[in-house]
């Protein structure tokens, strides 16, 4: 018996075919092995790319491709005498519409609008510039509750004559006084050439009834004693200095007199202090 094989290295494509020999007298036909199938091999596909698409297109100063990594693929043709130009003339000036016409002739009105809209911007700009710089330095400004505490309404009716009532203004004590007409003629009667601070008495007050100072002593900032010391005004435990009912120094290491602070009386019996 033989065998014969015949193989193909295609893989799939591969064929086999086997003959039987009964006798040895008998001769051999050979079986026909069918054709293999030809093996079809596609070309490889060409990708659609900027690149590989301008290959296929018109060449030449028609043609126009932009292409790369940071820009979209564009392609763009055009064909003189096809493309329609616009018309601008109702954007143009009627003055330089003709084609005689001269840009020069008409210059000063040109010049004229460059200079009214360059104004009109500049106008518009400093009033900007203005209103930001108020804003900016308003709000440098004290607020409305700090305001509130800057001035103090005093009612005079509440302060019997002789007595010395004390408020607080700015974080300081405020001495309001009703004078008798006693210490008012006594506070007169002093020579100022006498004073350390020298100071009349009229210089002090508004109204002679009414002293207004601050009850802190010009010394080292102690606050004094009302209708105390020698000469009936205001005593400093501290270190001993006398003021008298106008709250000038009389005695002791206190320098200067005491501060009065800018009051108005707005109206009857009503004093505003600040």
């Amino acid at each position: 018996m033989q065998s014969v094989v015949r193989a193909a290295s295609l893989g799939q494509l591969a064929r086999a075919s086997a003959s039987a020999i009964p006798a040895a007298t008998a001769a051999v036909e050979e079986t026909p092995i069918p054709a293999a199938a030809p093996v079809v091999v596609q070309a490889p596909a060409t990708p659609l790319t900027s690149y590989s698409m301008s290959k296929q297109l018109l060449t030449g100063s028609q043609v126009r491709l932009s292409s790369g990594l940071g820009v979209s693929s564009q392609v763009r043709c055009y064909h003189a005498g096809n493309m329609d130009v616009p018309d601008f003339t109702y954007y143009r000036r009627s003055a330089v519409q003709g084609p005689t016409a001269k840009s020069s002739e008409t210059a000063q009105d040109r010049m004229a609008f460059s200079y009214v809209m360059a104004g009109g911007f500049g106008l518009g700009g400093a009033y900007g510039a203005k209103a930001l710089v108020n804003q900016f330095i308003s709000s440098w400004s004290a607020s409305q509750d700090v305001l509130a505490l800057a001035k103090i309404e005093i009612k005079l009716a509440d302060i019997p004559e002789g007595k010395n009532m004390t408020f607080k203004w700015r974080g300081k004590p405020l001495f309001i006084r009703h004078r008798t007409a006693q210490e008012i003629e006594v506070e007169n009667a002093v020579d100022p050439a006498t004073l350390r601070d020298p100071q009349t008495d009229s210089e002090r007050v508004q109204e002679a009834e009414w002293l207004v100072i601050l009850g802190v002593c010009t010394h080292l900032g102690c606050v004094p004693i009302a209708n105390a010391g020698e000469f009936g005004g205001y005593y400093c435990p501290c270190h001993g200095s006398h003021y008298d009912a106008s709250g000038r120094i009389r005695k002791g290491p206190a320098p200067l007199n005491l501060e009065v602070p800018y009051y108005e009386f707005p109206e009857e019996g009503l004093l505003v202090v600040g």
